[in-house]
């Protein structure tokens, strides 16, 4: 006698789960987030009971595990090789994410045509787009299509694990996860339900086949990933692709990932003829080689390699009301934060004055260590001043006005060095441990505070 559906409550928020309903998710405390999930009883089978499994299914000794199951697939495009942390591994499950029209497709299609070349069967899953939309992609950002790459315009989860099974792909691509649906989920493609049930019988068919997984999510208008946070738990890596929509560069990070950091970044450039792969990032950020007002070049650490960018600060006298404070590419806090550093320390009179702060290119950096270079762009904005000599700022602006050291600045220095900067003002801690010159004869600078760090911009 088949069981009865089990019927459980879920918060689509932290996937947290209850036997009944209610209005605040008291794991999370959001309201409003509970839905009802219907969960089917399925039939147990050996196969759905292992994931990699040992000698005869038998627990086996962690040294004597080999090494070899986890060669990872060259995608064919280093940038994305970075970010995954060196290759595709192995029945692995990844979830990437940005905003309609960002590129997404093109990308993963590169990939697709380039690891169908080279290792064979590869299944693209359309659940968007119909085989013809999909070929002119292709045609367009590949040129000559492997024969090992294959089209299936399907939203049918079931249908798409026999067709796996009868093809034996080595790399799956399902875009996207939002139009499929299963039959044993009652309920419409896009819902909790359906997500959960699709994901989870992806990821039992990676697991249990050896095979990479990348499945295509979209977006909510906040920009965070749509759908249940358990997803984001169930999956081995997590991507963001992210970009300006009037500009052309791409961004790969990776928020999660279980076989390498989440700290490299790939950089990529949209072009007619697809997704063109940028590993000079610094040089592609700065246009400008003169010393500008209201201009300061910042530099952060991502991953293994510096990253370059120019930060641009705009303070004028505000006309009526509250003074503006706008932030483009830094967190809003961190602006508010130092503004409220550079009145208290450094005598700048802002509160009558609009203050508005650009990361030129579309970077969006959550780091401190940007701090420095928003200071001193906003001072000399602000006292129509500039800098004699081209410089790189970079440091972490603690609330007492002191300049905290800042990760990896010896490798900023160097690349500094490499792109032709005279001097780089960094916390007193860093510089000291860089010594006051560099060998590529670079001038190294150290601020104590955010006062010292103005003085030597001025001189």
């Amino acid at each position: 006698m088949a069981k009865k559906p089990k019927t459980v409550f879920i918060c689509t928020e932290c996937g947290n789960e209850y036997t009944a309903w209610q209005g605040q998710c008291t794991f999370c405390g959001a309201w409003n987030t509970i839905v009802e999930h219907k969960v089917a009883p399925a039939e147990k089978t050996e196969s759905d009971t292992r994931r990699r499994i040992g000698v005869a299914g038998r627990p086996v000794k962690l040294g004597e595990v080999g090494t070899h199951d986890y060669t990872r697939i060259d995608s064919g495009l280093s940038e994305l090789n970075r970010v995954l942390g060196g290759g595709i591994v192995p029945g692995s499950l990844t979830l990437i994410s940005g905003e309609p029209g960002i590129g997404k497709s093109t990308l993963i299609a590169q990939a697709a045509g380039r690891i169908a070349d080279k290792y064979g069967p590869v299944l693209y899953v359309s659940g968007e787009e119909s085989e013809e939309q999909v070929k002119l992609r292709a045609d367009r950002v590949l040129g000559k299509i492997s024969d090992s790459l294959y089209i299936y315009p399907e939203t049918n989860i079931e249908n798409i694990i026999a067709a796996c099974d009868s093809i034996k792909p080595c790399f799956i691509i399902i875009d996207s996860i939002q139009t499929m649906y299963s039959q044993s989920a009652d309920s419409v493609a896009g819902s909790l339900t359906q997500i959960r049930e699709c994901s989870g019988q992806l990821i039992r068919y990676a697991k249990n086949r050896n095979v990479p997984v990348f499945i295509v999510a979209h977006v909510t208008k906040s920009g965070e990933l749509a759908g249940p946070k358990t997803i984001e738990h169930m999956v081995d890596t997590v991507l963001s692709f992210s970009g300006e929509r009037d500009r052309d560069l791409r961004i790969l990070r990776s928020f999660k990932n279980r076989f390498g950091t989440t700290d490299e970044i790939g950089a990529f450039r949209m072009t007619e003829e697809g997704m063109i792969e940028v590993p000079d990032i610094s040089g592609s950020l700065i246009e400008s080689t003169e010393s500008e007002e209201g201009s300061v070049v910042s530099a952060v650490y991502e991953g293994s390699r510096p990253v370059f960018f120019e930060i641009q600060a705009l303070v004028t006298r505000a006309n009526v009301g509250f003074a503006r404070r706008t932030a483009i590419g830094i967190s809003q806090n961190r602006l508010n934060m130092i503004l409220a550093v550079l009145e208290k320390k450094a005598g700048l009179n802002l509160l009558d004055y609009d203050v508005y702060v650009n990361v030129v290119g579309g970077m969006n950096t959550g780091s401190t260590s940007t701090d420095l270079a928003v200071a001193l762009a906003i001072f000399s904005s602000y006292r129509g001043r500039t800098s004699t000599k081209r410089l790189v700022a970079a440091g972490e602006v603690g609330l007492t006005g002191n300049l905290r050291s800042i990760p990896s600045a010896d490798k900023i220095i160097q690349e500094a060095a490499r792109l032709g900067y005279e001097a780089v003002i960094l916390p007193a801690k860093n510089a000291g441990q860089a010594g006051r010159t560099s060998s590529g004869g670079i001038r190294v600078l150290g601020a104590a505070n955010i006062s010292d760090a103005i003085r030597i911009y001025q001189s």
